[in-house]
């Protein structure tokens, strides 16, 4: 059998040219706004052990892995996601200090699912994490941050959906579900399948009260308003507790002026099962799947021998790119690239040289090419 190797494997594609310059203006873009809030550079491996993704650790499943062995046998794979890599590593070599703990990241991530219709298997995300802070402000800090970031790279038809996993996990355990049937459940909400969700509860000693909140879930988002009918249908201090840190949170980004970008949605849960508090996705016209994802993940570190708070959140830059090609809205621009022409004469040459030298030096952009005379 022979290798068609005249063009890429499916869900990767090459970039060049104009394109890619394009997506290296929207990578500084985002850069930039994560470092006007201060956060530090970290980088970490493009593949970890198996164990980083693993199922405890609450990541992405085993089967949507791209895994690989190194020569002593063990399992190795492509990172699928930024969060728990950095856990690893910041539980290594930065929690000696108990001061809040800023990092930024960039790279490749790779997710080896066949369903994904289309969407790109490896893709280029950016984002930024805040560790050792529990605060309600830490939660504010990283949203008002998912704003500029998006704003920075010209968007501005945009919505930030944030939900809080507190809520949900205190109307399970206020029914009393085991961890499997929780797993199920929010699995079922996120995809808005009530049917589903109704027969996975119809085994449970469930009340009346509790069975209709945890169904109506779906149907708890809008403004924070909106969400009156969340705090009268539960009836327990740790769902409670979560409207109330949402009540604080849109106080907090109404007098950062950011509120007309979010919205909240009870009914808004994740795959990664990390997750403790609040959630976070933001959509754009253009786009089928969330151009940024996020949260926080105050258990997540445990598993790599810390106990820390944590949030954050992952921009797609190729999902940005996408929304910004779709609404035809421009990429913050590059500087213009500057042209020098030079004869076959060398003090003509030298003299061209020396200013290409001088703009570069001014951090222009510059070309030195040799006029040709009927092609040669």
């Amino acid at each position: 059998m022979s290798l068609n190797i005249s063009h890429t494997p499916e869900g990767v594609r090459d970039l060049y040219g104009a394109e890619l310059r394009r997506k290296r203006q929207v990578e500084t873009a985002v850069r930039k706004a994560i470092d006007s809030f201060g956060y530090e550079p970290i980088e970490t491996p493009t593949f970890e052990f198996f164990d980083v993704f693993s199922r405890e650790v609450g990541t992405t499943p085993s089967k949507d892995l791209y895994k690989l062995f190194d020569k002593d046998g063990n399992t190795l794979v492509l990172r699928p996601d930024f969060t728990p890599p950095i856990a690893r590593c910041a539980s290594i070599y930065f929690m000696k200090d108990k001061k809040p703990l800023r990092l930024s990241y960039e790279g490749r991530t790779f997710t080896n699912a066949k369903s994904l219709q289309g969407k790109l298997q490896e893709v280029t995300q950016m984002g930024a994490e805040l560790l050792q802070d529990g605060s309600v402000q830490a939660d504010a800090e990283i949203l008002i941050l998912v704003v500029s970031v998006l704003k920075a790279c010209g968007l501005e038809n945009f919505q930030v959906s944030v939900g809080h996993m507190e809520y949900f996990k205190g109307l399970c355990e206020e029914a009393g579900l085991d961890p499997e049937t929780e797993i199920a459940l929010r699995e079922a909400i996120s995809a808005k399948n009530i049917f589903a969700a109704e027969e996975l509860l119809s085994p449970f000693d469930i009340s009346e009260d509790v069975k209709r909140a945890l169904l109506k879930v779906t149907d708890l988002f809008g403004t924070v308003t909106d969400l009156g009918l969340a705090r009268e249908l539960a009836h327990n201090a740790r769902s409670l507790a979560a409207l109330d840190r949402l009540e604080t949170l849109s106080r907090i980004l109404k007098a950062a002026g950011v509120d007309r970008y979010v919205s909240y949605d009870l009914g808004l849960l994740s795959k990664y099962h990390y997750y403790t508090g609040i959630i976070f996705k933001a959509y754009s016209y253009g786009v089928g799947d969330a151009i940024v994802k996020g949260g926080r993940y105050d258990q997540l570190l445990h598993y790599f021998g810390k106990d820390a708070a944590a949030v954050g959140f992952a921009v797609v830059v190729d999902d940005v790119m996408e929304a910004l090609d779709y609404q035809k809205t421009a990429v913050p621009a590059a500087d213009e690239v500057l042209t020098l022409t030079y004869d076959n004469n060398e003090e003509t040459y030298l003299k061209a040289l020396a200013e290409a030298a001088s703009l570069r030096s001014q951090g222009k952009r510059v070309v030195l090419t040799r006029e040709v005379a009927n092609g040669f």
